[in-house]
């Protein structure tokens, strides 16, 4: 299986890579001491570096960063910290002691110093260093190494660079752009962050697009549809809608996977967070994950925190990443099957009745109003089965309520009759498992463009797009069943049955589709900013979430013009000094 075989090669390369890594520090460094000149026993030689298998390890390596493998567990690309507990998908759950560092980013009380800022940073630009290290070497390759093979290595290690800036770019805004022609005792640490890098990250990804193949030999690597589609959203965050549009036009029209599968939204929602279907029409560009590999390093580890609590819980740890109270919420529907843009949704009238306070053993009624399909694969709730582990017990699977409230994460969890086959048998946990995580999906795609659609004046088109998303959610086919086969809950969904002819409420309408459709992915806050309405909308959100949670929101308030973007970490700042870093705004 290509999942498979990509993460074999990330595991068979893994102790290699970081030798070419050392090899390329060292290449790179002059010492005049005769006796650190003497080659190393068992070293590699610079014609092994220079070989297709030493390239192509160092290639492996840049993709290897994007899981956060090697820091702390809230620094991979999946953004859940940033992207869905800064965003208001959720909570930090667990408890208030264990990992508390972690509240900061649900309040915005982020200071320079805190641990997990630093090595968000140091992850993406060890992702950075690693793409780098392709690049720097790629001119002097071996005869080996094609001419073929030499266009498509600097296009995938020119994509990967793309994807770690542009994260950086969003979380920290002004940041140092370092490429391949400085390393250290060339410069790397006098490269000030006073250039918007944009420009860069643009010149990555067309490069990526206009040489990658369209298909690859191993599903998980990169392709120029992926390339094209990641432009394309670098374009929409710099509100290049022209640009953009004609991109997402190529994609929806003609792209696929590295897998050549025409790019189309799955009919089964849940499938693309299930392990053993995942690799499918949908999934444009994913951290590729893989399960008793012989190292969990392979395996999502990313996520690992974020299963529900206690012993019969599936994977017994570690209650984090608990869907907040305003998510829930926003899962309720009208009589048309439409969803409550308005933000009525938590009115004490349309609020979901929830077990918070309840214990396992006390009787509890599920929520009977109509509520988006898309709830129940999305959070888990007392009462309705929790894929194939049974019913949610409820309170016995929450590690407490009080801080956390009463739901749990169900997107990347893998099914009870995946444990040790497609999560790690060799962890110590059951919380490492094999599920991809989809840096862009199709779904991602289509909405994306539905917002370009409406900015450039076709409402209808984007009233296509939205609806396209929609019908997959109301396949009934696919909705969450009880033992007996009945719907698990009163689930009500339509497509946008009337033309789109007013520009706010269409933007209304998309933007409320992403928050359904993406929860839980770390897209959310990211899109708050970029739409110049986070101060609003997540100041309302801890106004309602307070009163669920005081304890957990203690202070939470956000502040336009500081928080949209996370301080540089002090550490840099001390490492390269003020007058070559400078600290973001009000921190």
């Amino acid at each position: 299986m290509d999942i498979y075989k990509i993460n074999q090669e990330m595991k068979n390369n893994r102790n290699k890579t970081w030798i070419l890594l050392l090899l390329m520090t060292l290449l790179a460094s002059s010492c005049k001491e005769s006796f650190l000149e003497l080659p190393a026993t068992g070293q590699l030689s610079v014609s092994e570096l220079n070989s297709k298998a030493g390239i192509e390890g160092l290639l492996v390596a840049s993709y290897a960063e994007l899981n956060g493998r090697g820091f702390r567990r809230v620094t991979g690309s999946s953004n859940w910290l940033r992207g869905s507990i800064s965003g208001g998908d959720a909570n930090k759950g667990s408890n208030s002691g264990d990992y508390g560092d972690l509240i900061p980013w649900m309040t915005y009380q982020l200071y320079p110093s805190l641990f997990d800022i630093g090595q968000k940073w140091s992850a993406m630009y060890e992702g950075v260093s690693r793409t780098n290290a392709v690049l720097r070497i790629l001119p002097s390759a071996s005869a080996d190494v094609s001419e073929a093979d030499r266009q498509r290595i600097a296009a995938e290690a020119r994509f990967l660079r793309g994807h770690y800036y542009f994260d950086l770019k969003r979380i920290f805004n002004m940041v140092p752009f370092v490429d391949e022609t400085l390393t250290y005792g060339t410069g790397i640490e006098k490269v000030p962050n006073n250039v918007d890098i944009w420009p860069k990250i643009e010149d990555d990804f067309k490069f990526a697009y206009e040489n990658l193949p369209a298909t690859q030999t191993l599903v998980g690597r990169a392709n120029k549809w992926a390339a094209a589609s990641y432009l394309a959203k670098t374009y929409l965050y710099q509100k290049k809608y022209a640009e953009a549009k004609v991109l997402f036009d190529l994609v929806i029209a003609s792209g696929v996977t590295s897998g050549g599968l025409k790019y189309a939204l799955v009919a089964n929602y849940t499938d693309v967070f299930n392990a053993a279907k995942e690799t499918n029409s949908e999934s444009v560009f994913a951290i590729q994950a893989a399960a008793n590999t012989g190292s969990t390093d392979n395996a999502n580890t990313d996520l690992g925190l974020n299963y529900p609590y206690g012993s019969s819980a599936p994977g017994g740890c570690c209650g984090y990443f608990q869907p907040s109270f305003e998510l829930a919420n926003s899962f309720r529907v009208n009589e048309k099957g439409l969803p409550l843009v308005d933000g009525s949704y938590n009115s004490a009238t349309n609020q979901l009745k929830t077990d918070q306070g309840i214990v396992s053993d006390q009787a509890f009624t599920p929520d009977a109003g109509p509520v988006d399909p898309r709830l129940d694969w999305s959070v888990g709730r007392r009462g309705i089965p929790f894929l194939d582990w049974g019913v949610h017990p409820g309170y016995s699977w929450i590690r407490d309520q009080s801080f956390g409230g009463p739901y749990s994460p169900k997107k990347f969890i893998h099914y009870k009759s995946q444990v040790k086959n497609l999560s790690d048998a060799t962890a110590s946990t059951d919380t490492y498992s094999a599920i991809n995580y989809n840096i862009l999906r199709f779904a991602d795609i289509l909405l994306m463009a539905a917002e370009v659609e409406i900015e450039v004046g076709s409402l209808e088109t984007a009233r296509t797009y939205v609806n396209m998303v929609r019908t997959r959610a109301a396949n009934k086919d696919a909705w969450v069943k009880t033992a007996n086969g009945n719907n698990a809950a009163n689930f009500v969904i339509n497509t946008y049955a009337e033309s789109w002819n007013d520009k706010v409420s269409a933007r209304q309408y998309v933007q409320f589709e992403r928050k359904l459709e993406l929860s839980g992915e770390g897209h959310r806050f990211f899109d708050l900013v970029r739409w110049g309405t986070a101060q609003t909308v997540l100041n309302q959100f801890l106004e309602y979430e307070k009163n669920k949670l005081p304890v957990a929101y203690s202070g939470g308030r956000f502040t336009a013009g500081r928080d949209e973007y996370v301080p540089i970490p002090q550490t840099q700042i001390d490492y390269q000094g003020r007058d070559i870093l400078t600290q973001n705004p009000n921190y």
